[in-house]
């Protein structure tokens, strides 16, 4: 047990409320992409050019963007809503029936014609990325994709607990989505957290929890995040600029930092053993955080948990989850003493 300015952690105390995962009710919405891996082995460069040369031995394709931040609120025991545009493709249809075996409603996904479903493709040859490809089309959605999609969260909105707003900058989130996602939660208890995508910050006013890394966060603010001093001035930066509740900026090897609107900053070191591929760990992120917010816990408890989940699937190659039972054993076999969480008074 670790105690600080009145704020106690326990690890049976986290683990109780992973428990309650199930029955929180999380919508996400945002940009729909399938996350394709090329695996293979090097052992000689081209003699066409100075690259080297895959031999291909295997490919898998994985649900990416706001569909793995539903794979991850899946595996932790939750059922979560899906909301975003597909298109009338194949790489649509593999995307359809991946949420449909999960168990999931398919309602919320749009078929936009004409409109190619985004596919990633990393190529990985011993454990290293060599390159990406993206095949797809960052215009806006058509705007009576957003009415369909604002009627179906309209038509769900009784039983959420939480939106999740997965921005990868895909054309779904703009700011008339934006716009009618919050008046339709206002006055309700439903908690809005934004995965952010640079250029679009400015949709993101008055959420309750806006989730960037410190690239991110750094280029919102023109700020070179470096050390600590100018982390601070970053955070603090995006809660007045963007009159949020709050903003939780992931740092990599750093662990993450929570800036509470009023309230104080809480350094959370990583508990990752070994860092493989960072890839969705912003979507485990969100996606625990949104989900301890949802099932009662305050925010730095909430910030704490997120933090063990993304330590789990940094030690992964290529796009992973966190399994519930997994994430309680590594709480539980954590000495919270030792975490090493530091606090900040508000300025």
């Amino acid at each position: 047990m670790t105690e600080s300015n009145g704020l106690i952690y326990q690890g049976k105390f986290l683990e109780n409320y992973v428990d309650r995962f199930s029955g929180t009710r999380v919508l996400v919405i945002g940009d729909i992409i399938m996350d394709e891996y090329v695996w293979g082995d090097v052992s000689r460069i081209s003699p066409e050019a100075p690259v080297p040369v895959v031999e291909v031995k295997r490919k898998t394709q994985m649900l990416g963007g706001a569909a793995n931040v539903i794979r991850n609120i899946a595996t932790l025991g939750a059922m979560p809503l899906l909301c975003g545009v597909i298109g009338d493709d194949f790489t649509g249809k593999e995307i359809f029936n991946k949420i449909k075996e999960m168990g999931l409603t398919t309602e919320g996904m749009i078929i936009e014609r004409g409109r190619p479903t985004s596919i990633k493709t990393r190529v990985v040859a011993h454990s290293q990325q060599i390159v990406r490809f993206d095949r797809e089309v960052k215009a806006t959605i058509r705007p009576e994709s957003i009415k369909k999609l604002i009627q179906f969260i309209k038509k769900n909105l009784d039983r959420l607990n939480a939106v999740v707003v997965s921005d990868y900058g895909k054309g779904v989130i703009s700011g008339l989505l934006m716009s009618g996602l919050k008046e339709l939660v206002k006055g309700s208890s439903i908690k809005i957290a934004v995965d952010p995508k640079v250029g679009n910050f400015e949709y993101y006013h008055e959420v309750n929890v806006v989730t960037p890394n410190h690239h991110e966060a750094g280029a919102f603010c023109h700020i070179d995040i470096v050390d600590d001093k100018t982390l601070v001035k970053a955070g603090r930066q995006m809660l007045e600029t963007l009159n949020c509740r709050s903003v939780l900026i992931t740092r990599g090897r750093n662990g993450m930092t929570l800036f509470e609107n009023g309230g104080e900053i809480t350094h959370i070191p990583t508990v990752a053993k070994k860092v493989f591929d960072v890839t969705g760990a912003g979507d485990t992120v969100i996606g625990t955080f949104s989900l301890g917010v949802a099932a009662g816990l305050d925010l730095k408890s909430a910030a704490v948990l997120s933090n063990f989940a993304a330590g789990i699937v940094v030690g992964e190659v290529g796009t992973s989850t966190v399994i519930a039972e997994d994430l309680k054993k590594v709480i539980s076999g954590s000495n919270l003493v030792d975490i090493g969480i530091r606090y900040e008074p508000s300025a």
